[in-house]
């Protein structure tokens, strides 16, 4: 039987701190969400003064990133060069702002963010993924 590495909570909260440092570096009001390999939630964390729906869409971002074993980024991108049949895929979150968490080569979960321009929540989901 294979064995992998997994995230825990205090891999989630060093992420989490690295990137609210980085947002507020920048004055960014985010939500920035943690998930396991299977896009469970480990860890939801929102600053004061984002739009309420950011709550939803950093967990599908991170959510996507996990399960897609890729960047949010590409998927985005993909539909905005015409592949629209991903917008019936059953994923949720698939704006810019999704990382997946990779450790010796497996995806052991991911890091989303939602508050400001998808480019910036990818920036600050980069800057949580840096910590560890």
């Amino acid at each position: 039987m294979k064995s992998k590495p997994m995230l825990t909570l205090e891999d989630a909260a060093r992420m989490a701190a690295a990137a609210e440092a980085e947002a507020r570096n920048n004055q960014w009001d985010v939500v920035i969400a943690i998930c396991d390999d299977g896009g469970h939630l480990l860890l939801l964390h929102r600053l004061d003064g984002v739009a309420p729906i950011s709550s939803a869409i950093a967990p599908a971002k991170a959510r996507a990133a996990a399960l897609g074993k890729r960047e949010t980024k590409l998927y985005e991108d993909m539909i905005n060069q015409g592949r629209t049949a991903f917008l019936s895929a059953p994923l949720d979150g698939m704006l810019e702002g999704g990382v997946p968490v990779i450790v010796d080569g497996h995806v052991v979960g991911a890091i989303g963010v939602s508050g400001v321009k998808s480019s910036e929540d990818a920036r600050v989901a980069r800057a949580g993924l840096a910590a560890l």
